[in-house]
């Protein structure tokens, strides 16, 4: 297949394009700055002016959206939640123009999104099928995403929306930070220890995109996570145990709120998300339990 990827060069993109490329696709990214094809993947410029993406993207299988700027990255001050926003909407606007003007549309449009839809709850578990929505700023961003990629389907494209979970790999995401206080022996809960983390190994999170592309069936929210959630204080716990790390210095939610502000929410702050979807369709999870997440991880620092 010929698979174009927006975002290709982030931490979730880089991956995927690995996996794509062991398969034998053809890989297309996306670029703001002009580059040379090389290893198998082609680049073509787009977002800047005078680029005509569309002219050089015909008879294209798939698109793969995972363009924004990350919400791990910076403070979440006014201006910074502006250009989270801002960056997903004017992404999904040019692909939507890009899909509108090639004659040969695909037939697959796969969108990232994110399990911040779902409220914060220490009691409730959501799928697919949950209809509650938070209302806070992640909450409306995602909703506002889906709902601009959900245009797409006029034109006859399978969409599929990647509710992706607190990823976890080594070279971006979560996991170097909430590590970081055990490598240093002064690990503990975070907060109160009771709210949900729904993560997912950052190569479950490549396979189960490239599993929606070949899957005629997937369409609509896809709930990217492991199918075994955890509190945060057995997630903490558990990374001391891999880490072979003391769990014992509590770290207090003012504690974090000073250092993070609003983004604070991203850790004091969780929900228990199933990926029903996935595993009714037969997804097989390479890493189903945090303990054989993080031995995988660790062993290749």
């Amino acid at each position: 297949m010929r698979i174009v990827i927006a975002g290709g060069s982030g931490f979730i993109g880089k991956k995927l394009t690995d996996l794509l490329l062991e398969e034998g696709h053809e890989v297309v990214i996306l670029t703001r700055k002009e580059k040379v094809s090389a290893n198998g993947v082609s680049y073509v410029v787009w977002l800047q002016d005078g680029a005509a993406p569309e002219k050089e993207l015909d008879h294209v299988d798939a698109f793969i959206n995972l363009a924004g700027v990350s919400i791990n990255d910076g403070r979440w001050n006014m201006k910074h939640q502006k250009q989270i926003y801002n960056s997903r909407m004017e992404a999904t606007d040019e692909l939507l123009r890009i899909i509108e003007a090639l004659p040969h549309k695909p037939s697959t449009f796969i969108n990232a999104s994110a399990i911040g839809i779902y409220p914060a709850s220490p009691n409730a578990e959501y799928n697919e099928g949950s209809t509650d929505a938070a209302n806070d700023f992640l909450g409306r961003t995602v909703r506002d995403w889906e709902n601009k990629a959900k245009q797409v389907e006029k034109h006859g494209v399978r969409t599929a929306f990647m509710r992706f979970g607190v990823v976890l790999g080594n070279d971006g995401g979560a996991l170097p930070l909430m590590a970081l206080p055990y490598k240093l022996f002064v690990g503990g809960t975070v907060g109160s220890g009771d709210q949900w983390v729904s993560w997912v190994h950052v190569m479950d999170v490549a396979r189960s995109i490239l599993f929606a592309v070949k899957n005629d069936h997937l369409r609509g929210p896809v709930n990217v996570t492991a199918p075994s959630p955890l509190r945060m204080r057995d997630f903490g716990r558990t990374i001391g145990i891999v880490l072979k790390r003391p769990h014992w210095l509590p770290v207090p939610s003012f504690a974090m709120k000073w250092v993070l502000g609003q983004k604070s929410t991203l850790v004091l702050e969780g929900q228990k998300v199933i990926p029903k979807v996935l595993m009714e369709e037969g997804f097989e999870f390479l890493y189903p339990t945090l303990d054989a997440a993080l031995q995988d991880l660790f062993k290749k620092r």
